[in-house]
Parts: structure tokens; sequence; C-alpha cells
């Protein structure tokens, strides 16, 4: 060899000391490092939040569904119960006995024992506007309504 000094055909600034930092692979076996696309990524991400909040919404709707048919029912339940107590009834109800709720011709409210089908060839009042049973909280059951005992 001469003494001449020894000039490196690769550029300066394609070489490094720390090739693990590198953005790329430097060797032929090395991992390809690709860039992310950080939109692409956000985009997926908040898509995925979404549809998980829509789920957990969903949810939280059917339950407020839920609740919103039990208060109804409940509301029902005591307007019924008003109303038969405002009724006239020749007996003290029994809990956990069925009744029925009548309608008299001049639109006056009756609780009796006696079921529709049981009263012979005369129906003696308007409609029969439900099948009733005495709860344990003194609310009362609706079983049928008018439509299902309809004196025409």
């Amino acid at each position: 060899m001469t003494d001449e000094e020894f000039e490196n055909p690769i550029s300066a600034d394609k070489v490094t000391d720390k090739p693990g930092l590198l953005e790329y692979a430097h060797t032929v076996g090395g991992a390809v490092i690709k860039p992310e696309d950080k939109g692409k990524i956000k985009g997926r991400a908040v898509m995925a939040m979404r549809e998980q909040t829509d789920i957990q919404l969903a949810q939280l709707y059917k339950q407020m569904q839920l609740l919103a048919e039990q208060a109804t029912a409940i509301r029902n339940r005591v307007e019924v119960s008003e109303r038969i107590y405002s009724a006239q009834m020749g007996f003290e109800p029994v809990v956990g006995h069925t009744y029925y709720f009548y309608v008299k011709k001049d639109g006056t409210d009756v609780l009796s024992m006696i079921a529709p089908n049981e009263w012979g060839r005369t129906f003696p009042y308007l409609r029969c506007m439900a099948t009733v049973r005495m709860m344990a909280d003194h609310t009362w059951d609706v079983e049928y309504h008018e439509t299902e005992f309809s004196n025409d």
C-alpha cells in the first residue's frame, strides 16, 4: 500500500455510527420500517371509539325505554286502583282474588265478584272494563280490558 491516505467512496452524510436509530432498515435482512400515516391511525381509532360508544348508548337507550315502560305501567296501575276504589262495591276485596270492573249504563263504576260470562241472558252493565286482581300493595293488576268483554 501506499502512504496515501484512504478516501472512502461513500459520502459522510450516508454513513452513521448508530444504525439502530435509522428510520429504515440498514441491512439486507433488516425489518421493513414504514412510516405510519397518522391520519389513518387516528381515523381508525375515532371510528372504533364511535362504534363502541354507539353500542353503549344503544344499551342505555334500551334501559331507559324499559324504565319508562315500567313507570307507565305503575302509573296506570295507580290510576286504575284509584278508579276501582272510588267505584261501588258491596264487599271488601281480598288480596290475590280476581274481580270484575264494570261500567253501569249511567256511567258509574262497579266492582263485582261475578264474571261477565256468569250473568246469564241479561248483562246488567254497559260494559266490562277489566278483570282485576288485588295485589299485596293494594293496587290492582289489570288482566283484561274492555275490548275483551264488550256488551254489544
